[in-house]
């Protein structure tokens, strides 16, 4: 079974030189391929999942080299769940790419740029996951930095270049300060391997050990998008199409939370910077929603959120309990799928009226009740309504807070339960605008084209969309309706706005609100596996011995 913990990084990485070297030719093949790929690693990821459930962690040494020399990549219960997760979103945000259109659009670029990029970015996350060392995770999150770069950016929109090129100098930022950190790391404790971090590091003086804390946490913060380090996200997600957008707000910053998991029960057990993660914890929570409320747009509504809720994680990482830790676990998982899922139902709203400006948009319910329920179902998920899943590590967290004691924790639990009421406030506001009032006046009709303020000749080449599932770009010289949010296709030509959603998109969003849901129905089994998981990281000996056999 340890053979099987490289396939997630190897496996996406191998495909995508194969599909290079198909370029745009052979649409049908690409996107059997893809989805192929992906459904592998997902099937690899329950089963190793499960393997370390049952039989504890899993290790490999690359090459038979044993550590520090070389590398190690491990998957215990929290990596196998977080692999799981990550590989059941991302598969099916390809299958909504493909319904939109997105991929099939790659005739008109050099070379077939979505899907490889696509797979490298699913390997640099697998990567991150699985590695057992900081050199490792620190090559996960450049993998991962090269795909979502081309992602951000593609189409070459002066919106999505800039926007784009933002997320990439805050990432490069990140990165070196991350190299700095390793290189203090091996200099005090002559390794990267986490399993010999954790041994070797106790013996290092506490200031050192704090100083590397500091640095190591800032890294993951700023992936993570941990307040005042999140300032770069709403203005950089919401420019990409949709489905970038989800996979983005619902899986990479839960990385960079992964990683603030991973090193604070690993490397510093009893961690001195305790009460300044409660801190941001705290601000994350109350900041992002504040933004929330005043938002109009709901891309830029779900991203303030998104950081809100990244507050929820940390709280519990903070708390650094047995019953936090879990609680943190649980609303990992349920945060990738839910907030995932509301990005893509924002990418239906667009498809269908052209906008996502909620002040342009009304009669939904009424005139798309499929759609109205995609939404209400994780927008209730999304503020912790019993009995969903939302609730349930909410409640974990809360009473881990009350357990705990103390100013700060109290602090948490009451900023926990406020942020959730304005979570309700800001999921009624989207509802009672998009979807509950009746259409304002000049919405737009069916069959309107949207054109970026850079499609001035792009239009030649968007007839055969509309035979590609439902990316429909007409040709057609229509100008943009007076005061509508543009709206562009995947590399920046017109779209035109359909009532009839393809089939795949909606396919696609249904299976990830049903997903969402299975949170809810395996409840009691998840906690239960969540608590194990919790148990075994802050024991830290079954991870340490996995890797070094002790």
């Amino acid at each position: 079974m340890n053979a099987l913990v490289p396939l997630p990084v190897l496996l996406p990485l191998c495909v995508t030189g194969l599909k290079l070297a198909i370029g745009p030719r052979l649409h049908r093949l690409q996107r059997f391929i893809s989805i192929a790929v992906l459904g592998a690693v997902l099937v690899l990821s329950v089963l190793l999942m499960v393997a370390a459930d049952r039989h504890g962690p899993l290790s490999v040494h690359l090459g038979d080299f044993a550590p520090p020399v070389g590398i190690t990549l491990v998957a215990d219960r929290l990596a196998g769940l977080m692999l799981t997760v990550s590989s059941a979103v991302t598969l099916l945000v390809l299958v909504y790419s493909l319904g939109q259109g997105m991929a099939d659009r790659d005739d008109q670029a050099p070379v077939g740029v979505f899907h490889p990029a696509y797979l490298i970015l699913v390997a640099g996350v697998s990567c991150t996951f699985l590695a057992g060392d900081l050199v490792n995770l620190y090559v996960g999150f450049e993998i991962m930095l090269v795909a979502s770069f081309v992602l951000l950016t593609i189409g070459g929109t002066a919106t999505r270049i800039r926007a784009g090129s933002t997320y990439v100098i805050i990432s490069l930022f990140s990165s070196v300060l991350f190299l700095v950190a390793i290189a203090m790391t091996y200099a005090v404790a002559g390794t990267v391997n986490l399993a010999q971090l954790s041994l070797r590091l106790q013996e290092v003086p506490l200031g050192v050990r704090t100083l590397l804390e500091a640095m190591l946490l800032t890294v993951f913060a700023i992936k993570a998008a941990v307040f005042p380090l999140a300032a770069w996200l709403p203005d950089s997600y919401p420019t990409a199409p949709a489905p970038v957008t989800a996979v983005f707000a619902g899986l990479l910053t839960k990385v960079g939370v992964y990683s603030m998991l991973r090193t604070q029960t690993l490397l510093f057990p009893g961690h001195r910077l305790g009460d300044l993660l409660m801190l941001a914890a705290l601000a994350s929570m109350v900041v992002g929603i504040l933004g929330a409320v005043a938002q109009t747009d709901l891309k830029r509504v779900l991203s303030f959120t998104l950081i809100s809720h990244i507050g929820y994680m940390v709280f519990g990482i903070a708390l650094a309990g047995h019953g936090s830790i879990s609680g943190a676990i649980v609303y990992v998982a349920h945060h990738i799928t839910v907030q995932t899922t509301l990005f893509l139902v924002a990418g239906l709203i667009e498809r269908r009226d052209g906008t996502t400006e909620l002040t342009r948009l009304g009669g939904l319910a009424r005139a798309a009740p499929l759609l109205a329920v995609l939404f209400f179902v994780p927008a209730m998920n999304l503020a912790g309504i019993p009995p969903l899943s939302g609730f349930i590590g909410k409640l974990g967290l809360m009473r881990a807070g009350i357990d705990a004691g103390g100013a700060w924790a109290w602090a948490l639990v009451a900023g926990s339960a406020a942020t959730s009421l304005l979570t309700l406030y800001v999921m009624a506001k989207v509802w009672n605008l998009a979807f509950w009032r009746d259409a304002p006046p000049g919405a737009e009709e069916e069959g309107v084209v949207l054109e970026s303020s850079d499609d001035d000749d792009d239009d030649e080449g968007d007839e055969g969309d509309q035979e590609e599932g439902g990316a429909a770009g007409s040709g057609s010289d229509l100008p943009v309706p007076a005061g509508a949010v543009v709206a562009a296709g995947f590399l920046g030509q017109s779209i035109t706005t359909t009532k009839r959603l393809p089939w795949p998109m909606l396919a696609a969003t249904g299976a990830a609100v049903a997903l969402g849901l299975s949170y809810t129905v395996l409840g009691g089994p998840l906690t239960t596996f969540t608590q194990a998981a919790a148990t075994e990281l802050l024991a830290r000996t079954p991870y340490i011995e996995a890797v070094l056999g002790r």
